[in-house]
């Protein structure tokens, strides 16, 4: 006798994120009779929101282009679009970017799968512009900076050198051995182009978005917080700004589509350190350490993330003196 097996759907991240917004809607009157009561909890609330509402039009925007390039770019397409002289591969790669925008944790399984002795610079290099010079990226910047055209340059110009640099620099002493981990799975080539849409954009809304909540929240609580003397001294450094915003754009692990809203959230710092910011993140982060650990090992991980850390500040340093100035 045949027996038919009902297989039960479990709750998943989307959900909890559904009941929470719920229950978030329902408990409206009593947030509003607390903040009501809190000054800086009401200041923190607002400036939360309108980060988060500005950022998130851009995540989603993202996210579907993400879920796109996953559905229909195969990274052995990838391959045979590359030129076959290294440094040619490399500044195409670079270049290519622009193209074929993903977020962070699309981009480093492509390079991954897109790597090997001879165009590993290449594949080092299109995992660090990809997330960073997309035009998705390019227009957030430019709608968080209004009237400010100079900060879409220099993130772009900042993020393509850095991008090539680092590929340049792996060409040329980068060691094939470093690369510990085997091939990740690849998505069944049989599946439906809608399921690996769907699948890769839900994937990178819900990581994506989470962080968006935590660096909203981190402006917010610094902002509403934080006195203001320990930003003029902050401000007043630039050294110093420097270094804390290539750190914060480490911990906090944005999504390179919603952190320029984060980024102009910063007003009371110079243009300077906020683009460290946008170039650091997209670039080295805590969530992209552990991806690469992953998906090349720790061996390439722990020499690949500090040297990328470190080029990333120095560069962008540059383009900001050079574009922005030191007094902006």
């Amino acid at each position: 006798m045949a027996t038919t097996a009902t297989t039960r759907r479990r709750a998943g991240s989307l959900e909890f994120l559904l009941v929470g917004l719920i229950v978030l809607a329902l408990s409206a009157g009593t947030v509003s009779g607390v903040l009501s009561t809190h000054p800086r909890l009401a200041a923190a609330a607002t400036i939360f929101c309108g980060v988060f509402v500005q950022a998130l039009p851009f995540l989603v925007l993202g996210v579907i282009v993400s879920g796109l390039v996953a559905a229909f770019v195969t990274a052995e397409r990838l391959q045979r679009w590359l030129p076959r002289r290294p440094v040619l591969a490399v500044a195409a790669a670079g270049v290519g970017g622009a193209a074929l925008p993903g977020c962070e944790c699309g981009s480093v399984p492509v390079a991954r799968r897109l790597f090997s002795p001879d165009t590993g610079g290449a594949a080092l290099t299109f995992m660090l512009s990809a997330p960073a010079i997309n035009p998705v990226v390019l227009v957030a910047t430019a709608v968080a900076f209004p009237g400010q055209p100079q900060m879409v340059v220099a993130r772009c110009a900042a993020s393509l050198l850095t991008a090539v640099t680092m590929g340049l620099l792996w060409q040329r002493w980068g060691c094939a051995a470093w690369v510990t981990r085997t091939l990740p799975t690849p998505h069944d080539d049989s599946a439906p182009r809608w399921a690996v849409f769907t699948g890769a954009a839900r994937h990178d809304f819900l990581q994506s978005a989470g962080f968006l909540v935590i660096g909203a929240a981190a402006v917010a609580l610094l902002r509403a917080f934080v006195p203001t003397w320990v930003f003029e001294h902050v401000a007043g450094n630039l050294v110093f700004g420097i270094l804390a915003m290539a750190i914060l754009a480490v911990v906090l692990a944005l999504c390179s589509e919603a952190d320029a809203f984060v980024a102009a959230g910063f007003t009371m710092l110079p243009l300077l350190p906020r683009l460290v910011f946008l170039v650091v993140g997209p670039a080295i982060d805590v969530k992209l350490f552990a991806m690469q650990v992953g998906m090349f090992g720790r061996a390439f991980a722990v020499r690949f993330a500090p040297l990328t850390l470190l080029v990333a500040t120095t560069i962008a340093t540059a383009v900001g003196l050079l574009v922005l100035g030191t007094a902006s």
